[in-house]
């Protein structure tokens, strides 16, 4: 009985979180979603700040695509690796996860796949991220987050199947390689089997 009483009471708090996370994430956009649903005109000027932030680049990519106006978007945040690494900042901020977005993450590599022995290849893109104190992942340094599978003919704001990272997974222990790789077997390949 008491394992059933936490199991209810733990996902209701990961709803009741996912609710306050998702309304906070709206509020960081409504202005520009506010402006677009009036009918009023928007510049790439306005959109930009929201391409620059990447917590609100994919959902402004989003709300642009919704409207038929990607063409606001800047090109030089229309890119795979930018929306990727909007996509797992996002991602890190959920509470069960890191509950917080990286204070730094920088783009490390692209690692790539065989999908099927078929020469059908799939794409990871993996980012070392960190935070400041006082938060409790601090003390471990740059940990690995990875993000895909990404194929030849993707679009960058496609969502992707597999956004992962394993906190504890820094970079003097792991490789970007062996965390793709990881993350291909576990995480992706895990929806297909």
């Amino acid at each position: 009985m008491l394992i059933v009483t936490f199991i209810v009471y733990r996902l209701i708090t990961v709803k009741r979180q996912n609710n306050e996370l998702n309304d906070e994430r709206f509020e960081r956009i409504k202005p520009l979603y506010d402006k677009l649903e009036s009918g009023q005109l928007v510049s790439e000027i306005e959109v930009l700040p929201f391409a620059q932030n990447i917590m609100t680049r994919e959902m402004a990519f989003q709300l642009l695509s919704d409207q038929e106006k990607t063409h606001l978007f800047p090109t030089e945040f229309n890119t795979l690796i930018a929306a990727a690494e909007s996509n797992l900042a996002n991602w890190l901020e959920f509470p069960t996860e890191l509950d917080a977005c990286p204070d730094e993450i920088e783009h490390i590599e692209r690692v790539t796949f065989d999908f099927d022995g078929e020469n059908n290849y799939v794409h990871y893109e993996v980012f070392k991220c960190r935070v400041n104190e006082p938060h409790w992942a601090a003390k471990d340094g740059w940990f690995l987050g990875v993000v895909g599978p990404y194929f030849d003919d993707s679009k960058p704001y496609d969502p992707p199947q597999a956004t992962f990272s394993r906190i504890s997974s820094t970079l003097d222990k792991v490789t970007p390689y062996d965390e793709a790789k990881w993350v291909h077997d576990n995480v992706s390949m895990r929806g297909l089997k």
